[in-house]
Order: C-alpha cells, then structure tokens, then sequence
C-alpha cells in the first residue's frame, strides 16, 4: 500500500505529469528476490507501461544460452534485435550482450572499489563523489553511461509505444546516479518482502527464486545455482543492508516522488495495490494484469518469468523451510530491522 515511511501512512501525490521532453520512468528499489520480476510484469501489461526488467542487464552468464522470457535465445529475439537496430538509428552500438548501461562498464579497479560499497547516503556519499571525480576514466565514461541508459529507455520506448518504462534494477546506488540523469523523469516504487522469505531465497536461489522448470533456470539453461547460495547469516545481513540503502537513498528524495509497497499484499491483493501504483504513477486504471503473462513480455531477471501461469501467489515457504537455528541466525542479524519494517 502507498505509504509515508516504510509501510504506512498515506501520501497525496499531485505533481503533474511531465511535459518537459524528459522520459518517463519508474524504477523498483528492492533486496533482490522481492517480487520485482512478478511487480515489472504486472505493470508491463499495462497499455501505458513498458519494461524489460533489469535496465541494468548483468548478470546474462553464458549469453548464448540465456532466454528471453518471450522463451527464445536472447541473442535470437526478434524484440531485441528491433532495439538494437532502433539504438544504430541513434548511431549507438548497442549488443544485449554488452549494452554499457551499467555504471561499471568499463570501470577501472580504482572505480571498481568505489562503486562496491551500497548507497551510504551523507558525508559519506560526498567523499565517494570526490574520490570518483578524481578518477580521469570515470569523468568521461559516466557521461556515455547516463546516456546508453537513456538511449535504451527510449528506444524500448519507441518499440513499444508507451508512455513509461519500468527499470526493475533495484539497486540503490544505480538509483542514485540515474536522479543525476537530466533526461529522466524518475518515480521510485520501493518493494518490500519479509526478509525471512529473502534470506531463504539467497540461501538456495534456484529451489526459492527462479523457474518452478529445472531446465529453464539459470536464465535458461538449466543449473543449480549452487555457487551463488549463502549462510543464513550472509542472505541476512544482505537483505538488511539492501533495506538500509533504501532508507539512506529515500530520506533524500522528494517524498512525492516514491512509493513502498509490500509483496505480500501486492500477492493478497494485487487489484487494490496496484490501482494504486497506477495512481501514483499517474497512468490510467488497468486490469489486464489479471491475464498478465499473456501480454508480449521480454524481461530480463528473475526466473519467473519464464513460467506460465497467470495466478499470482503469496510464496511464505520459508515458514515450514527455515530451521530455529536458520530463524535464531536471522535474528540476530536482520530481526530488528524485520520488526521496523512491520513483520512480526
């Protein structure tokens, strides 16, 4: 539900929508593992609304073998094909492989180190500022970067015919950067989950956070993911800390200009909640949600989206998955920020 402050309270949002040329943008602050996957393609079934998922577009692995959610090779995909040659238009060189839309492309190990801590917020984040500044590669790469993110929206945009897009990257300081960018009119949807259900997910992302088809996760390809699981006390203090940069990033943002949600009732009722993101994203009232993976989709991200069922449901596995001893870990880690954030 909309609300002033991690989950509650109401806000009035009355900023007009933008006539200014800039593009229109709603961009999912979350831990990973959320729900923004099920949330981007639930507003890209919307006739004003578009996305394909992580604008961000890392993390493809073996890019040969990883899918579209269309269910083609995304080297294969019509779609993107039609984006590459709209960016040539523009005369950008632009490969879903190596698009250079995240703000690492081309990173030196200096940029690198600076880049990898999350949002601090404060005098914190001025001295990341200056000490990114004296970085000669990054004054002239971040330039290009603002503009191949911007360069993407739009010519998704064009393909689509709509009127917003949806960058489901979820991180806070990609966030950051992007409310630098003066071609972007920016409204932030910060999506929350229990962070036991979260934790469990990064403990064991294939079971908890991919395609109910074993050969289609891994981006498609079929795998484990055994490589990227982490102890109860690493998915919990990830999670935490996620939900930190979120709050650090938020407290500096017009309040009008963000919304926080719960995946729980966006599952409960996905009627009432999203009538009101569409309120606040000031696009018109829309149930084709209901038939939502019937809708043209090709979304990069989580491996849901190659499943194909349309009924949405509240996934709480964790409460008969998590050991005490995985619950006493999350506690002692991520309890009180669980607790601040409304879960019992």
């Amino acid at each position: 539900m909309t609300s002033r402050g991690p989950a509650t309270g109401r806000v009035n949002h009355t900023l007009p929508r933008p006539g200014n040329g800039k593009i229109r943008i709603a961009y999912i602050l979350s831990a990973s593992h959320s729900g923004s996957t099920l949330l981007a393609m639930l507003l890209n079934a919307h006739p004003e609304i578009c996305t394909v998922g992580e604008l961000k577009v890392t993390a493809l692995g073996d890019v040969g073998r990883y899918r579209c959610s269309c269910r083609r090779l995304i080297g294969e995909c019509p779609f993107w094909d039609r984006v590459s040659t709209e960016m040539a238009a523009r005369g950008l060189d632009f490969s879903v492989a190596n698009p250079g839309t995240d703000f690492r492309t081309g990173a030196s190990p200096y940029v690198l180190k600076l880049l990898q801590p999350l949002y601090r917020g404060g005098v914190l984040e001025q001295v990341r500022g200056v000490l990114l500044r004296m970085s000669p590669r990054w004054r002239a790469q971040l330039p290009r970067i603002q503009m191949m993110n911007s360069a993407l929206m739009s010519a998704v945009l064009a393909q689509t015919k709509k009127e917003m897009i949806v960058d489901s990257s979820k991180i806070g300081l990609r966030l950051k950067l992007l409310l630098e960018n003066p071609r972007l009119d920016i409204k932030i949807i910060r999506l929350i989950r229990d962070g036991r259900a979260v934790s469990l997910s990064y403990m064991d992302p294939a079971a908890f956070a991919d395609s109910r088809n074993e050969a289609l996760r891994g981006g498609g390809s079929g795998g484990d993911r055994r490589s990227e699981r982490l102890p109860m006390d690493l998915a919990a203090r990830e999670w935490r800390r996620s939900n930190e940069e979120a709050e650090a990033l938020l407290s500096r943002v017009d309040r009008a200009k963000w919304v926080a949600i719960r995946y729980e009732e966006l599952c409960q009722d996905p009627q009432k909640t999203l009538k009101e993101i569409f309120s606040f994203l000031e696009v018109g009232p829309e149930d084709r949600w209901r038939g939502f993976r019937t809708v043209e989709h090709h979304i990069i991200g989580n491996g849901m989206r190659l499943d194909a069922s349309n009924e949405i449901e509240l996934d709480e596995r964790w409460k008969r998955v998590l050991t005490v001893d995985d619950l006493e870990a999350f506690e002692q880690e991520a309890g009180r920020t669980n607790r601040l954030l409304g879960y019992a």
